[in-house]
């Protein structure tokens, strides 16, 4: 199985730390026990937060970099919120389009990697064993048309990812990594797979509608996290 089949156990734990460490901070800031003002600081914490599972959940240096981001943009609005840094967003957002720039760079470098490996297909469909891909404030529609399909990792950030992949097979198991905050996926499966998911839905949904095939020799594992967004799969 391909490298993008490793998970972190991990990721898992520090979900159910991460939810009870919210609890506790709820309850005394609402005893009074202590005023931390955590109501103002809840969406920063929750980048943070989201942050770490992704780079928990990546294998690839573009995811890398997007969890870093939402690390880096959460600790900054913290910081700015406390009165410990004094920058404001206008002067901030040409820091990010760089870095959304080194993204595209990134996922260039390893899109030209496997379309050396892979080659060329006409409309929009690409020969890939693994994929990588993201989708930013945009709509990602793509085809995948292998042999030998072996997962890889879908990105969507305010964002919507389409992947066709129902003319692909695969030689026995398959790993898809999904990251999906506010936005929304859809993986159309052909019908002799199984798929199972494995996901987390965090304020969001994980929505299987495909009809369960007659032999269970190809299975596709859905691995990831629906915060605030979805993602159907469905053949």
């Amino acid at each position: 199985m391909s490298s993008f089949a490793k998970t972190d156990p991990k990721s898992q734990m520090v979900i159910g730390v991460a939810v009870i460490v919210i609890g506790l901070l709820f309850l005394v800031d609402n005893l009074g026990w202590v005023d931390l003002d955590f109501r103002r600081h809840l969406w920063p914490m929750a980048l943070i937060f989201f942050g770490i599972l992704k780079l928990l959940q990546t294998r690839t240096t573009s995811g890398k970099l997007i969890g870093g981001g939402l690390i880096a943009a959460g600790c900054f609005t913290i910081l700015r919120q406390t009165g410990i840094i004094d920058i404001h967003w206008h002067s901030l957002w040409p820091v990010l389009l760089i870095v959304f720039g080194v993204v595209v760079v990134f996922k260039s470098a390893e899109g030209r990697s496997a379309f050396k490996q892979g080659g060329a297909v006409p409309d929009n469909e690409f020969e890939q064993t693994e994929i990588n891909i993201t989708s930013f404030m945009g709509a990602f529609k793509r085809r995948i048309i292998t042999a030998d399909f072996r997962g890889g990792e879908i990105t969507a950030l305010m964002g919507g990812c389409d992947l066709d992949l129902r003319q692909s097979s695969i030689n026995g198991e398959a790993v898809l990594n999904v990251f999906s905050l506010f936005g929304g996926v859809t993986i159309k499966v052909p019908v002799d797979w199984t798929v199972v998911l494995q996901g987390t839905p965090i304020m969001g949904g994980f929505e299987e509608k495909t009809v369960p095939p007659a032999t269970q020799g190809k299975v596709l594992y859905v691995r990831g996290y629906a915060i605030m967004g979805g993602l159907e799969v469905r053949n």
